[in-house]
Order: C-alpha cells, then sequence, then structure tokens
C-alpha cells in the first residue's frame, strides 16, 4: 500500500440514531491517523442485532448526517448499492470501486469483542488496517475475544500509520480517547419518536451521491 491517494476511515454501523459519541470518535481517530476523510456507512441491516426498534434507513442517514455537519464525515449507505450482505464482501468491493483510496477499518471495542463472529474476519483484517476505539465495558472481553489473539502479534501504534511511507494489512492500531457515554439505546429509550421527527424526501448519499430511499435490506458481520 503507497501514500497516493487519500486515506479514509471506514465507520460501519446502525446509526440508530447517531449522536455526538460518533462524531467524536471519528474526529478523534481522523486527527490520530492522519486521516483525510471519515465515511459512515449506515447498514441497511443487522441480522447481529435485533430488527425491533431499527428506524427506516433515510431516518438513520438524516441523524447521522446531521451529526457530519461541518466535519470532514461522509455519510453512506452504499453497502445496499453494492448489494453486499457481509463486511468482508463491502470492504472488498470498496476497494475495487475506489482504487486509489487507502482504507482504514474503524471499529469500538465492542465490535472486536465479536469479530470472531463474522465472515472470514482474518480475511478482513487482511484487506486494511484496523484502528479499534476503547469503549467503557468493553475493554476487558475485547482483550480476551479469540480476535484478540490473534491480532495482537499484529499491533501498531497510530503513528505508524500515519508516518509511514508504505504499509499494510493486518495491522490493528488500539486508539484511547476520553470515554464518552452517550449511546443508541439511551437517545432511544430517552426519545422513542426520534424517527419520526426526520420523515421527509429520501436523503443523497454523500459518496455515490444517488437517494437513499427506504426499502428491505440486510447486513451482517
Amino acid at each position: 500500500m503507497n501514500r497516493s491517494g487519500p486515506l479514509t476511515g471506514l465507520l460501519g454501523g446502525s446509526f440508530n440514531p447517531a449522536h455526538g459519541a460518533h462524531r467524536r470518535i471519528s474526529l478523534a481517530a481522523l486527527e490520530a491517523l492522519g486521516l483525510d476523510e471519515v465515511w459512515w456507512l449506515v447498514s441497511p441491516g443487522n441480522p447481529l442485532k435485533p430488527q425491533a426498534g431499527m428506524a427506516p434507513l433515510a431516518a438513520r442517514v438524516r441523524s447521522a448526517r446531521a451529526q457530519a455537519h461541518r466535519a470532514p464525515i461522509r455519510v453512506s449507505a452504499i453497502e445496499r448499492q453494492l448489494g453486499t450482505r457481509y463486511t468482508i464482501d463491502t470492504l472488498r468491493a470498496l476497494k475495487r470501486r475506489y482504487p486509489k483510496r487507502r482504507f482504514v477499518w474503524l471499529m469500538g471495542a465492542d465490535n472486536l469483542a465479536q469479530l470472531h463472529l463474522w465472515r472470514d474476519w482474518r480475511g478482513l483484517a487482511r484487506e486494511m488496517p484496523i484502528a479499534v476505539i476503547a469503549r467503557p465495558g468493553y475493554d476487558g472481553k475485547a482483550l480476551a475475544s479469540p480476535a484478540m489473539a490473534w491480532l495482537r502479534r499484529y499491533r501498531l501504534p497510530a503513528t505508524c500509520l500515519k508516518n509511514r511511507l508504505e504499509w499494510s494489512a493486518p495491522a490493528l492500531i488500539e486508539l484511547r480517547f476520553d470515554p464518552d457515554p452517550r449511546s443508541a439505546t439511551a437517545m432511544r429509550q430517552a426519545d422513542p419518536d426520534w424517527a419520526r421527527r426526520l420523515a421527509g424526501p429520501p436523503p443523497r448519499d454523500a459518496v455515490t451521491h444517488s437517494l437513499i430511499s427506504d426499502f428491505a435490506g440486510s447486513h451482517a458481520g
């Protein structure tokens, strides 16, 4: 991998809804890793999460766009356009579609704790560097996970990814910022009708520039 193209962080999730912690960790990762921008990949649906209480895709995209306002963050639902069900397929499709970009997969420690349940997770690690962001209450589970047992041999400090002229995967970068207690679960509990206030015409995808409407789709690890 060389430094010929923009370095883009990929943060996937339901964003049900997006909130300030998503923005905060994205901007912190952008600075720590020297990223040019971050793409938020709003999942059409994740079978590893219950569908009950999942807001329509367009509402989740609108919530993400509101949080990404005036930041180097692009909100996309490109997974549905790509027709990919698993993250490994999404990452490979993105690399094919944008060959001049260099990607880094951003994930919370909660996802690292269950990464071994994802389809071809070792293959995913070989596609691009992974930056893991600490989350309160999940560090112990992440450190004890089968994925961490395999990935720890590939640990690198953030400065290596930021400064090296040549870098490759697998690579694991651990990022620690001040804990942020905000969560989508707590926001839904405090405001069950949040999605209704975000109804409206289809939003535009910031990566593909196509309109995002609601229809069935699913996505898994």
